[in-house]
């Protein structure tokens, strides 16, 4: 399994370092155990939000830390995890933004921060459009969803009529080379243009937003070629 060290500053407050290993982040919302336990298992190391700690507890699993505002994990997996808790108590932001604050890392794979609570989702996708660090990929049991980096192109190998869904959260648009409804001279915008349900041509799909705060999401499946486009593996 990958390494993973932890580092407090001055205040106390957490760093959690992994030069080469992906994180995987469990919060308190739906989770695909599956899916979870096959990342642990292929050498993922894993950090629980706030009550996805009680997930991990269920699945038999030790996560290297614990981060959040404490307000959600039940009496019994505190005390299971109390060794790895970093309690950050500000309530200004969530537990997924906390978690990106501290997470010094190659790349996050997060379940648990899609569903079922519309606003947690929302929540959780706006916070990943504003994020600039590391790669971080949201998995659901049917989605991945992830922020395309400004002027970089990803590219992706993806059978016909595979959907391809884009979602902004700022005004950018977007250079697209295999969707079926192409993208020439559009300008998304959370208040106007979106793309959601687009579709694959097949084959070589390559897309490349324009500036920030654009999200895509495909189906779970193909959350592999999502790491790899970000040049990550496991």
């Amino acid at each position: 399994m990958n390494s993973c060290e932890i580092r407090h500053n001055a205040a106390r407050e957490p760093r959690i370092v992994s030069e080469a290993g992906l994180i995987c982040l469990i919060g308190g919302g739906a989770v695909d155990f599956e899916a979870v336990q096959d990342l642990v298992a292929r050498g993922a190391i894993l950090v629980a939000a706030d009550g996805g700690a009680d997930h991990a507890r269920a699945l038999g699993l030790q996560p290297v830390a614990v981060i959040g505002d404490m307000d959600s994990i039940s009496p019994e997996t505190r005390d299971q995890f109390g060794d790895v808790l970093h309690h950050i108590p500000e309530q200004d932001s969530t537990d997924f933004e906390k978690s990106l604050l501290v997470l010094d890392v190659a790349g996050i794979i997060g379940f648990g921060f899609l569903g079922p609570r519309a606003d947690h989702g929302l929540a959780a996708m706006q916070a990943l459009a504003r994020h600039q660090g590391a790669p971080v990929i949201l998995q659901s049991a049917q989605d991945v969803v992830f922020h395309l980096p400004a002027h970089r192109e990803m590219a992706f190998e993806l059978p016909r009529d595979t959907r391809v869904s884009l979602f902004p959260f700022a005004s950018v648009a977007c250079a697209a080379e295999g969707l079926r409804w192409p993208l020439d001279g559009l300008t998304f915008d959370p208040m106007g243009q979106i793309g959601t349900s687009n579709k694959a041509t097949g084959g070589a799909l390559r897309l490349m937003a324009k500036g920030a705060g654009l999200l895509a999401i495909l189906p779970a499946r193909h959350r592999d070629q999502v790491l790899q486009s970000f040049g990550l593996s496991l």
